[in-house]
C-alpha cells in the first residue's frame, strides 16, 4: 500500500503544464508589449534627435541670424540687434514694411524659438518691433 498510484502522478503531471503553458503566455504577452513599447520609444528618440539637431546648434542659429540682419533689404532700417550669452533682442524703433516683410519671412520659415514679438503700427509705411529669439 505504500505505492502511489499512477493516476495522481498524471493528474499532477496535467497540472503543472497547465501552470507552465499559463505562465508562458503571460510572459509572452508581456513581451509583446514590451517590444511594442520599445519601437515606440524608439521613434520617440529618433524624433527627438532630429529636433536637436535642428534647434541645438547653437553657432548655427547665430550665424544665419547675423546672415539675415545683415541682408541688404535691412541696411536702410534702424535694427538695434543685442546678442547675449542665449538670446538675440531686436529692436527697432521705425521699421519700413517691406523690410519687416522680409524679416519675417526668414524668421517665420527658419527653425527660431521666437520668444516674444511686438509689432505696433506706426503709419502706413513704418511699424515699430520689439522681437526676441532664444537658443
Amino acid at each position: 500500500m505504500n505505492r502511489i498510484n499512477p493516476l495522481y502522478i498524471g493528474v499532477t503531471l496535467i497540472v503543472l503544464i497547465s501552470f507552465i503553458s499559463y505562465k508562458l503566455n503571460v510572459v509572452t504577452d508581456e513581451y509583446n508589449e514590451a517590444k511594442i513599447e520599445y519601437k515606440k520609444t524608439l521613434a520617440l528618440a529618433n524624433e527627438l534627435k532630429s529636433l536637436e539637431n535642428v534647434y541645438g546648434d547653437k553657432k548655427r542659429i547665430k550665424k544665419s541670424l547675423e546672415k539675415i540682419l545683415n541682408h541688404s533689404s535691412l541696411r536702410g532700417s534702424e535694427i538695434n540687434k543685442d546678442f547675449t550669452k542665449s538670446t538675440l533682442k531686436i529692436d527697432s524703433k521705425s521699421i519700413n514694411i517691406k523690410a519687416l516683410n522680409f524679416l519675417m519671412g526668414k524668421l517665420l520659415n527658419g527653425t527660431y524659438q521666437i520668444r516674444s514679438m511686438k509689432i505696433k503700427k506706426l503709419s502706413d509705411l513704418r511699424v515699430s518691433l520689439e522681437l526676441e529669439i532664444k537658443w
